[in-house]
């Protein structure tokens, strides 16, 4: 979940609650509603817009941050993600390698211009594809090897939204791509049964932290190509009712991005697909997997709340390895794997 994409990782499984929305029956209370009781805005949340115009950028503005965090500074809203993980090679099936579930746990912060400060953390760990049980280690079948499995952990990965539309992240200033300002217009279109849905995409390339010549087996190559796709949809009803702080939603994520460092792939030929759904964990923290939530805490307890404050620099998973790890060792004569040739046309009447 590392750039600032519309969201970061917020997802789960929601059979239950996609069958909610299919009959245009979602209407959850706000996170802290449902854990406190608490019913409307505190006395601390600022002023904000409901009447649904897709051409404003303040409603824009106001209704993002409503589903992306708790437009309310006093309450923290959970996200919850689970997914499945491929690899991609040319002249090959796409390979499932693992699943991933994770969280984030956000608040917003009203500035005096008007704009948020989303300040969140967000952790992510993987799981065996058979089993289901969070791994620490993984077989690799491309390089046939057992590599240590790093999961994503990001503190903090905060943002801004604005009536202005975001720049890119920076990663830490390897991204250094400055597009014109403009105004916060999102991609909105009218859904079934009553419903909204919206759409965010973010494409980029830029220089890679991971440095080939110092990273060779981590490095996927000079630059990183990474993109990032979400779709939410939420009930209109939400959306008008001024009581709603956070607007409950389900949605699905997609992200392309090289080899995971800890793969320990180089430049090897392909990439990694992730395929998530997302809501919003109505419980909080306790409602989300045992298993998830212990292996968190033993990471630390702040993993299980929002920043305080705002701090930073907001790094992504790639300036985090760089941090906390050293280049793998490279064994003599060690080339990325390749991938397997092209298969060749069937031949017919012995031609």
């Amino acid at each position: 979940m590392d750039d600032m994409k519309f969201s970061r990782r917020q997802s789960l499984g929601m059979a239950g609650l996609g069958a909610g929305l299919a009959s245009g029956l979602i209407a959850a209370p706000s996170l802290a509603q449902a854990e406190t009781g608490a019913k409307g805005p505190s006395p601390k949340t600022p002023a904000f817009k409901t009447k649904i115009d897709f051409k404003d950028p303040e409603w824009n503005r106001d209704t993002y941050v409503r589903i992306d965090a708790d437009i309310d500074p006093t309450r923290e809203k959970v996200g919850w993600l689970k997914g499945k993980v491929y690899g991609v090679r040319p002249n090959e099936p796409v390979r499932q390698l693992f699943i991933n579930e994770g969280f984030s746990v956000v608040r917003s912060v009203r500035q005096e211009d008007g704009s948020y400060r989303r300040l969140l953390r967000e952790i992510v760990f993987y799981r065996d594809i058979e089993t289901g049980k969070l791994i620490d280690t993984w077989y690799n079948p491309y390089t046939d090897e057992t590599v240590d499995v790093v999961p994503i952990a990001n503190d903090p990965f905060n943002f801004t939204i604005s009536q202005w539309a975001p720049e890119p992240p920076s990663y830490g200033g390897l991204n250094k791509d400055k597009p014109p300002r403009k105004p916060f217009l999102m991609e909105w279109e009218e859904g079934p049964n009553d419903t909204l849905i919206l759409r965010t995409d973010i494409d980029m390339m830029y220089p890679n932290g991971l440095t080939p010549d110092k990273w060779v087996r981590e490095s996927s190559g000079p630059f990183n190509r990474v993109s990032e796709h979400f779709i939410y949809t939420v009930n209109r009803k939400d959306v008008v009712n001024p009581n709603v702080t956070h607007i409950q939603h389900v949605g699905a994520w997609s992200r392309v991005t090289p080899w995971l460092p800890w793969m320990l792939m180089g430049q090897a030929d392909g990439h990694i697909n992730y395929f998530n759904n997302f809501t919003t964990a109505e419980d909080g923290i306790a409602g989300l997997p045992d298993d998830l939530v212990a292996a968190a805490r033993n990471m630390g307890e702040k993993w299980l709340h929002a920043p305080e404050s705002d701090y930073g620099p907001s790094l992504s998973s790639i300036e985090n390895y760089i941090t906390d790890h050293e280049p793998a060792p490279v064994p003599e004569g060690w080339e990325p794997p390749k991938a397997p040739a092209a298969p060749q046309p069937l031949q017919r009447g012995g031609q």
